[in-house]
């Protein structure tokens, strides 16, 4: 008996070689495998891109910010901090009348402790040799008086150096309108900007009419007429004035119709304050009152009739009689006020911690030093 073979259907793999798929043909599947390396180089070359594109987008930026600033700086725009001894005030004459500015203690308190809000505007010199100050007297003197307590920290002072070609005429218009517009300027000032402007040979006006107008074109024509009105008044009696940024407007502009009026009035007023040098700022208004007609001028407050000759010190009221006046020494600016049985230091320093002994010993010298 023949036994029957059995046959089994088995699949065996194909062992013929495959030609692998072109690239360009995704497999049916699945999608194309890469290897490692593959896979590193276009990750690579990816963040290599994305990083081009970056520096490219940076250095854009840059090339347009470095545009603006020299267009900013150009144009005076751009805060430069300059030293205090290359600004010079040669250029423009913007002597401030009367005595001392009593309001700069208060700005070099101010600059201190919160520090300069508003730079000063400067141009640079023809020659290379710093700059000529245009607006900011009363701040560069304030930094002045800080660098000497401390050249350190206050030897530069934040300034916009405005571009050159302006001529004076329009300098000197920057000058006063920032003055004008911040009411700094009294009338006295504003007449004295004026008459400095009439004087300079830079400027296109040698007379004060035109130079008024020139440097207050913004200014209403009342207010134009008083500053003329005041002018006026300086060139018949300002140089024996003390106090003349203290004179109201109704005093100086009638004052100065009067001196035009009577001229014996210019050598009466010049009598009476000659040779008092230790007269307040009510003294001297009281003369101008009593020459011109005291009853008209009670709208600037009240009015103490003035005697017949000018009241000397010691004599006056002893509420209102005192003199102010700043003194620089080693310490320091000091702020001293007299009067009628008071004197008044003011000084940066705290006198409470100093010893009782020592404080009363200068006390004593100082009472002792005044016979």
């Amino acid at each position: 008996m023949t036994r029957k073979k059995r046959i089994f259907d088995v699949e065996m793999p194909d062992d013929t070689p495959q030609a692998a798929p072109a690239a360009s043909e995704p497999d049916a599947g699945q999608g194309a495998r890469r290897g490692p390396m593959a896979s590193a180089i276009s990750e690579n070359a990816s963040a290599l891109q994305a990083r081009n594109a970056a520096a490219a987008a940076i250095r854009a930026e840059n090339d347009e910010l470095a545009h603006a600033f020299v267009a900013m700086k150009a144009a005076g725009q751009v805060v430069e901090a300059i030293p205090l001894d290359q600004v010079h005030t040669y250029l423009l004459t913007r002597e401030r009348l009367g005595s001392d500015d009593p309001e700069l203690d208060d700005l070099v308190t101010s600059i201190r402790e919160v520090g300069l809000s508003n730079p000063i505007r400067v141009e640079a010199r023809a020659d290379g040799t710093g700059y000529e100050l245009i607006q900011g007297f009363r701040r560069l003197s304030a930094y002045r008086v800080l660098a000497e307590e401390d050249p350190e920290t206050w030897g530069r002072v934040p300034a916009l150096v405005l571009p050159r070609g302006e001529d004076v005429a329009g300098l000197y218009r920057r000058m006063v309108d920032e003055n004008v517009v911040r009411k700094d300027l009294s009338f006295a000032e504003m007449a004295n900007a004026a008459q400095n402007y009439a004087a300079d040979p830079a400027t296109p006006v040698n007379d004060l009419q035109g130079a008024v107008k020139a440097l207050f074109q913004s200014a209403p024509y009342s207010k134009r007429s008083y500053i003329r009105a005041f002018a006026r008044m300086l060139d018949l009696i300002g140089d024996c004035l003390m106090y003349p940024t203290e004179i109201p407007r109704k005093l100086g502009v009638d004052l100065a119709r009067e001196l035009e009026d009577r001229p014996e009035l210019v050598g009466r007023i010049r009598d009476d304050l000659r040779d008092w040098d230790m007269r307040s700022i009510h003294d001297e208004l009281e003369v101008l009152r009593r020459h011109v007609g005291v009853d008209r001028y009670m709208d600037d407050g009240p009015v103490t009739p003035a005697p017949s000759k000018p009241v000397r010190a010691g004599l006056a009221d002893r509420g209102k009689t005192k003199t102010t006046f700043d003194l620089r020494t080693a310490r320091g600016r000091v702020k001293c006020t007299a009067a009628v049985g008071r004197l008044e230091i003011k000084i940066d320093r705290d006198f409470s911690t100093m010893d009782r002994a020592r404080l009363e010993r200068a006390i004593a010298a100082l009472i002792d030093g005044l016979d």
